[in-house]
């Protein structure tokens, strides 16, 4: 397996650990029968303001994660790997490890220069793959 492609599935295996670490939270705080309807009211009980930045950054990372797919997809079949796109996949996935405990502590601007980081890394891909 090329670098692009393992850095690709420890970043969806990274949005399977966001999802435990917001759901066991979120279903105690909110409780598990609002979890299980349809949710087509608001909750009763609220989350505490980590659980929900911890399910925005969850939130977030679904969308740098299309993207950082995209660019690893486009790499591997154009065949365009290379030591610069998988110091940039690495890049992407410690700016995505970096931005859960940012975005739940609330660190600021750091949480959005870890983002930039990794949607540049992203970013970079793309362009190594058009050159």
């Amino acid at each position: 397996m090329t670098p692009e492609l393992t850095v690709l599935t420890l970043a969806a295996l990274l949005q399977v650990l966001q999802f435990v670490l917001v759901a066991v939270p979120a279903n105690i705080q909110v409780g598990s029968g609002y979890m299980m309807s349809p949710r087509d009211r608001p909750p009763s009980r609220q989350m505490s303001d980590g659980t929900a930045r911890l399910g925005r950054a969850f939130e977030n990372h679904f969308q740098g994660l299309i993207l950082f797919g995209i660019a690893v997809a486009v790499t591997q079949m154009s065949g365009q790997n290379s030591a610069f796109t998988a110091t940039c996949a690495w890049v992407y996935l410690a700016a995505r490890v970096l931005f859960v405990p940012a975005y739940f502590f609330g660190w600021t601007p750091g949480r959005t220069l870890i983002w930039v980081t990794g949607f540049l890394a992203t970013t970079l891909i793309l362009i190594a793959a058009l050159i």
